[in-house]
């Protein structure tokens, strides 16, 4: 270190560059020890006060470790948060390992109901499996969407307002399709948010700009000076359930939220996915019938499996809406609209639901009594808790301790825009797939990390 110079730039930033560069050169190997702060201070004529910043940048970064009572030293180098579910690697569970990344439903009765769904279809008419879908044989699942629907406050509804697709996902780049038309399109998202958002948008080359959130939602303040300085066609909320810290928005905030859309020409995507029990506010559909769409799905309701969501337009899009699935895909596979109409027009696929809810709720209170002693948001209709690390643990090093003891989380930074900034903080996914007793375990295991966190470097 004796012969490490540092001239011109900010100092501490020279000397974080050059360490980092002799950890990529192998001067600097994982696990060697730097020297203590006073001493590197001396021996390269600059301030104790230079290094210690110069330190703590390189420990955020993951370059270097400080260990209280021990010294820093070079760390291993962090594995990249993986925000694309499709590479995430999931290990059988036979191998010990609890996934936790998404919510996993429990059977209730909706395995053989798919079942008898799909023989009924098996046994349908010929055309059913042989011709191209059309728009008028979509009709009785359409119609049978706008049944399901019926205890959510969406405004006047009709069948040909909804329109089928694969999945919520696909449901929202529908609606992206449909409503974002500027020549340079901007759409808003929370700045924590479902990272599908964004996705959509970066296949359709659309802009992405974050409002800051409070407990209640988006803050209406900044919601309306980011969308008069980005000139943005659409918001992107999820206020039933906010995905992924479980708040949701109340009425008032949603009118004011809903009026500063309206006033500044801003269309309102609000995504429903992940609410299971009733409805707690009307939709922005209902708030704002020219300007709201509305997505949802059966994903966290009965199945994922069969990838059957739905978009419902903002009055007078329909045909906008329409015809971005019937020119992209044509629209669902005649078969699988009508398993899905049979599905969800059984009278008992709603009781199903019911059952569905309470034994996720079993999971949530085990997971409440086992960690409720931390910062933990929770609502019983949720499939999800939202937990905020305790001083010392950030939280790509805390999901990647849980993984090293078999529980496999997702961290903030999957949810925050790729230049945001996230807390440390985790989403616990409920695993209604295993036994209860084996999700209690993880829970405790997930304590166990919380009870110690890792020693941490001050300055």
């Amino acid at each position: 270190m004796e012969d490490l110079q540092l001239e011109g730039g900010t100092k501490y930033k020279v000397l974080a560059d050059r360490l980092e560069a002799a950890i990529e050169d192998g001067t600097l190997t994982v696990g060697d020890r730097l020297p203590p702060v006073r001493e590197l201070a001396w021996q390269i004529g600059i301030t104790p006060g230079t290094v210690a910043r110069a330190y703590a940048l390189l420990t955020d970064a993951g370059r270097l470790e400080a260990v209280v009572g021990r010294g820093t030293f070079v760390a291993a180098r962090r594995r990249p948060v993986v925000d694309d579910v499709w590479q995430r690697p999931v290990p059988p569970e036979e191998t010990g390992s609890v996934n936790l990344y998404s919510p996993r439903l429990p059977d209730m009765g909706q395995v053989a109901a798919i079942r008898r769904a799909f023989e009924a279809v098996a046994r349908g008419p010929e055309c059913d499996l042989t011709e191209y879908p059309t728009r008028d044989g979509f009709r009785p699942a359409r119609e049978a969407v706008v049944t399901w629907l019926s205890d959510v406050m969406l405004g006047r509804v009709d069948e040909q307002d909804v329109v089928l697709a694969h999945g919520g996902q696909n449901a929202i780049s529908l609606v992206l399709q449909a409503a974002v038309r500027a020549p340079r399109p901007v759409i808003l998202v929370e700045d924590l948010s479902y990272a599908g958002f964004r996705r959509a948008a970066e296949m359709l080359r659309i802009e992405v700009a974050g409002v800051p959130s409070d407990a209640d939602g988006i803050i209406p303040e900044e919601l309306e000076r980011i969308a008069r300085r980005t000139g943005a066609s659409l918001l992107c909320t999820s206020p039933e359930v906010h995905n992924p810290t479980g708040c949701h928005t109340p009425m008032p905030r949603r009118q004011a939220l809903a009026a500063i859309c309206k006033d500044a020409g801003v269309q309102i995507l609000e995504d429903d996915c992940y609410r299971i029990g009733p409805a707690r506010a009307p939709s922005y559909r209902a708030l704002w019938p020219e300007g709201g769409w509305y997505v949802s799905s059966i994903s966290k309701t009965i199945t994922p499996a069969l990838r059957i969501g739905f978009a419902i337009a903002a009055e007078g899009h329909t045909g906008a809406l329409r015809r971005a699935a019937e020119y992209g895909f044509f629209g669902l596979a005649r078969p699988l609209a009508e398993v899905a109409r049979i599905v969800m027009s059984d009278p008992e696929t709603k009781a199903t639901v019911v059952r569905v809810s309470a034994r996720l709720q079993e999971y949530i209170q085990a997971a409440v009594n086992i960690l409720g002693r931390y910062d933990l948001r929770w609502n019983a209709d949720v499939p999800f808790l939202w937990l905020a690390l305790p001083l010392g643990w950030r939280a790509s090093d805390f999901t990647l301790a849980a993984e090293r003891v078999g529980v496999q989380l997702r961290s903030a930074e999957e949810f925050a825009l790729r230049e945001g900034r996230a807390p440390h903080a985790v989403r616990i996914a409920v695993n209604g797939r295993i036994p209860l007793a084996r999700f209690e375990e993880a829970m405790g295991r997930l304590r166990d990390l919380l009870d110690d966190p890792p020693c941490r470097m001050s300055v």
